[in-house]
C-alpha cells in the first residue's frame, strides 16, 4: 500500500514538468498562425480564413485598421485586371521598361533587375514593373481610375475589426497624378486592412474559376512570390500568390513596405497583409513567409 502511494506520488509530481515541456496536442491551424504572427514585431499583421473573413490571427490590429498609407505597388493587380476585363490590354504584348522614369518632377525607376528589359502582363506584376504599369495606365480615364480603386474597395472599411479608419482615393487632375496614382504614390492613402479585404476579393475571385482573360495577372502574383520581387515569402513547395508595395508617406520621405497575399494559390485559403512601418515591401514578405509555412505545415502541404 505504502509503495503504490509513493508510485502515486511520484507520477503527480513528474506530470506537470512532461506537460509543460511539450507542444499543446493538435494545435488549432489558427494558433500556429498567431505563434507566427507574434513573432513579427513592430509589424502589423492579419490572417483572415478566406471563405468567412474570419480573422485567424492578428498583430498590431489597432494599426492594421487604423493606420492610413500609401499602398505603393499593392495596387498594380488592379489596374492591370481593369484594363484586361474591359478589352484595353493585350495581357501577351511586351513593353519596353524605360529608364530612367519621370513622372512629372518625381523620378520612379523601376527596382527589378536591368536585364528585366521587356516585359508583358504577367511580368509586370512578377517584377513590379513601374514603367509598364504607368504607361498602360494612361488608357484608363481620370473617373475610370477612381472607380477601379472604389470597386477593390481600398476606401471601405473592410469589416475585419470593430474601429477603422477610410481611406482615401483622389480623382487625378493631370496624366502624371493618374500615373502616380496607379503606382500607388499618390492621391490614395488606405489601411491594411482595406488592402486585405481587397485581395481577399481577388482570391475568391481565383478560388470561383472566374479568371478569364486575367488569368496572367494571377500567374504574375504567383510568379512574384516564386521568383519575382516578393520572393522573400516563398515557401518551398507551397503555392503562394501576393504582391509587395513601397511608398513613402505625404510628409516623410522614411518607406514603409507591404506584403499583401493569399495561399494556396490555385485554391485560396487564407489571406494576409504585413506592415512594416519603416522598411521595404521586402521586409514585409520576409516577415509573411513564417506564417505561410506555419500554415502549410499545420494542413500538411
Amino acid at each position: 500500500m505504502r509503495s503504490c502511494l509513493l508510485v502515486a506520488i511520484l507520477l503527480a509530481s513528474w506530470l506537470p514538468i512532461v506537460s509543460e515541456a511539450l507542444p499543446a496536442a493538435n494545435p488549432t491551424i489558427g494558433e500556429e498562425l498567431q505563434r507566427a504572427a507574434d513573432r513579427a514585431g513592430d509589424a502589423a499583421v492579419v490572417v483572415a480564413d478566406l471563405s468567412s473573413a474570419k480573422v485567424l490571427a492578428a498583430r498590431n490590429m489597432e494599426v492594421a485598421a487604423g493606420k492610413l498609407v500609401r499602398p505603393g505597388s499593392t495596387l498594380k493587380p488592379f489596374i492591370l485586371l481593369e484594363l484586361l476585363d474591359t478589352g484595353k490590354l493585350d495581357a501577351q504584348a511586351r513593353l519596353f521598361c524605360r529608364r530612367p522614369l519621370m513622372i512629372g518632377t518625381k523620378r520612379m525607376d523601376c527596382t527589378h533587375p536591368t536585364e528585366i528589359s521587356t516585359l508583358d502582363a504577367a511580368d509586370a506584376i512578377a517584377y513590379s514593373c513601374n514603367s509598364y504599369v504607368s504607361e498602360v495606365a494612361t488608357r484608363l480615364t481620370m473617373g475610370d481610375l477612381v472607380q477601379t480603386l472604389r470597386r477593390a474597395g481600398l476606401d471601405s472599411p473592410s469589416g475585419l475589426a470593430r474601429e477603422e479608419s477610410t481611406g482615401r482615393v483622389t480623382r487625378p487632375s493631370s496624366v502624371a497624378e493618374l500615373q502616380l496614382e496607379a503606382l500607388g504614390d499618390w492621391g490614395i492613402e488606405t489601411t491594411p486592412l482595406e488592402l486585405l479585404g481587397a485581395y481577399r476579393r481577388l482570391a475568391l475571385r481565383v478560388k470561383a474559376g472566374n479568371l478569364g482573360t486575367a488569368a496572367p495577372i494571377f500567374d504574375g502574383l504567383e510568379g512574384s512570390v516564386s521568383y519575382g520581387m516578393a520572393d522573400a515569402a516563398h515557401v518551398q513547395g507551397f503555392r503562394i500568390a501576393g504582391k509587395t508595395g513601397t511608398a513613402a508617406s505625404p510628409t516623410s520621405a522614411r518607406t514603409h513596405g507591404i506584403f499583401v497575399g493569399f495561399a494556396p494559390a490555385a485554391l485560396p485559403q487564407i489571406v494576409l497583409v504585413v506592415y512594416v512601418e519603416h522598411g521595404r515591401g521586402m521586409d514585409a514578405a520576409a516577415i509573411a513567409q513564417p506564417i505561410f509555412a506555419a500554415f502549410a505545415r499545420s494542413t500538411g502541404r
